[in-house]
Parts: structure tokens; sequence; C-alpha cells
């Protein structure tokens, strides 16, 4: 039961200075849309509405694409 409680103990310590490190840098928390695809691994979900970062990735991809074809 030591071991449980200081283990814990532990883990409670980090998350928590993880946390104060997070508020002290004062960024807002984000989410990624296609953070896995830009691995090249397939996701599991499709966005129905793509962050403007994706929005942006996947305009340039078709351009891309397209002078690359032509």
């Amino acid at each position: 039961m030591e071991v449980f409680l200081f283990t814990f103990a532990v883990f409670l310590i980090v998350v928590l200075a993880m946390a104060i490190g997070y508020i002290v840098q004062r960024k807002t928390i984000a989410g990624s849309c296609g953070g896995l695809d830009a691995l090249g691994i397939e996701k599991a979900c499709k966005c129905e509405n793509p962050c403007e970062r994706r929005l942006e990735r996947m305009r340039k991809e078709k351009l891309w694409q397209e002078n690359k074809i032509i």
C-alpha cells in the first residue's frame, strides 16, 4: 500500500507541475485536426469542419498536385 501511495503522490506532483507550467506560459489548449494524417497514419475520424491550419495545408497540397500534373 505504501508503494501505491508513493506512486500516486509522484504522479500527482508531476501532473500539478505540468499544469502550472502550462498556465505560466499563458497558452490556450488547442486541438489538432489531422495530426496523425500529417505523419502519414490513417486516422479514425474525418473532421467535418477542419481547422484553419488543416484547410491551408489541404489548399497547398491541392495546388502542388495541380502543378505537378501540368
